[in-house]
């Protein structure tokens, strides 16, 4: 989506620095899923911890 986003912004304004921005955000977003899935991997379920417990 953000991809898309930042596309049509380049056709409209023609300015290379939106979409290069856009391209970051939409990176950062991949690695920040990418973290929380090896996150759950390596740990287990945030409430897995909070139910073992008690």
């Amino acid at each position: 989506m953000i991809k898309k986003i930042a596309w049509d912004t380049f056709k409209n304004t023609g300015d290379i620095n939106a979409f290069l921005e856009l391209k970051q955000i939409e990176d950062i977003e991949k690695n920040i899923i990418t973290n929380k899935e090896k996150d759950i991997e390596e740990n287990g379920k945030p409430e897995d911890k909070w139910n073992n417990t008690f």
